[in-house]
């Protein structure tokens, strides 16, 4: 079974992210959790998939979307720690560097995660500190 965590989508000002979409550059990524990069030995240019189950926006605290997808994402080609998300889910979802995701791991890098069991992971965003002081809107590309 997977490792369940919830977190904060790291990137560019939404103007930024914008540009970005349209050359396909990197745009927003997430960390994985410690335990699992240190446990899989996660290398750059490698890939994770699993299940987007909510996706939160920061200027609210509310959930905007609970889709429930599976999703096969890479690691950065610098860190095996942060995982990109491609410029489809982020239009799709109207994601900016101010929301948050649930996410279930299932494998990294084609090998299960936690198989027989499912965890809650040591990255999971308290939903007390989900709504922020400061957000910026999305920026449709």
């Amino acid at each position: 079974m997977p490792a369940k965590c919830r977190v904060g989508v790291c990137g560019f000002d939404p103007m930024i992210v914008r540009g970005y979409l349209k050359t396909g550059f990197r745009a927003l990524w997430w960390h994985i959790p410690d335990e699992l990069y240190e446990e899989f030995n996660v290398k750059p240019n490698g890939h994770i998939s699993g299940k987007l189950l909510k996706v939160y926006a920061g200027k609210t605290g509310k959930m905007t979307h609970e889709p429930n997808e599976s999703f096969h994402w890479n690691f950065s080609k610098e860190s095996g720690l942060a995982v990109l998300l491609p410029a489809d889910d982020i239009v799709k979802y109207e994601l900016t560097e101010f929301h948050f995701i649930e996410v279930l791991i299932e494998k990294i890098n084609d090998q299960p995660v936690l198989p027989g069991e499912e965890k809650e992971s040591t990255k999971m965003w308290p939903m007390d500190r989900i709504k922020l002081g400061y957000t910026a809107d999305y920026i449709a590309p």
